[in-house]
């Protein structure tokens, strides 16, 4: 499967392409590589997502960067959290997955800088946007931060949306940072510098089940 958002760029490489193979053959070889990690970025392969009400699954594929306490008392969850950023490299999958099973009731979107995204800093000045979903048990929010490379955050539902745990709500593009705000009764699973995969690696799990 590949995004939607791939047709411009393809289009425009191919064209590039097919100019460069008239002009002299060895010049295509730079739009056809292109072309393929065009192809490979935007690549969106299946998961075998197994729901379950008490956990909480990875939003994103990449390694995670950093888990920190906080209070988070000002717009959603309101109370004590964790916050695990995750780090995504250019070649790793960058479709965003719902993290539970619940409907979209916050979103919100900021724009900003595009620093590198491992910067520690990055969350609090790149380009952000913020979906916050909950079902009868657990609120959790999600953020999409741009990168240096990344450009541009894609989310694709709306508020009032509901989402099935691991559906794909969105995509961030060339290089980025997911960020998912999780509230302290979840027992968090990972650890840092561990590799997880959206849909599928379990991060925290409800501490009452």
């Amino acid at each position: 499967m590949l995004a939607r958002e791939s047709v411009p760029y393809l289009l425009v490489t191919a064209v590039w392409g097919i100019l460069f193979y008239i002009l002299l053959p060895v010049l295509a070889i730079l739009p056809a590589a292109a072309f393929l990690f065009i192809l490979f970025f935007f690549r969106n392969p299946a998961r075998r997502v197994v729901q379950n009400e008490a956990h909480v699954l990875s939003p994103a594929d990449g390694r995670v960067q950093a888990i920190e306490a906080i209070d988070h008392e000002d717009t959603f969850i309101r109370g004590r959290a964790v916050k695990i950023s995750i780090f995504l490299s250019i070649f790793n999958v960058h479709f965003n997955r719902s993290p539970i099973n619940g409907k979209i009731t916050y979103t919100a979107y900021r724009p900003g800088k595009h620093l590198p995204a491992f910067k520690s800093h990055a969350s609090g000045l790149n380009e952000k946007n913020t979906a916050g979903i909950e079902n009868s048990r657990i609120r959790v929010l999600v953020h999409q931060i741009t990168g240096f490379l990344a450009r541009r955050v894609v989310f694709y539902p709306r508020r009032g949306d509901y989402l099935e745990q691991g559906q794909v709500f969105g995509l961030i593009k060339f290089g980025s940072c997911t960020e998912i705000i999780v509230p302290a009764n979840v027992k968090v699973l990972v650890r840092e510098g561990q590799k997880v995969t959206a849909g599928i690696t379990v991060i925290g799990v409800l501490k009452d089940d």
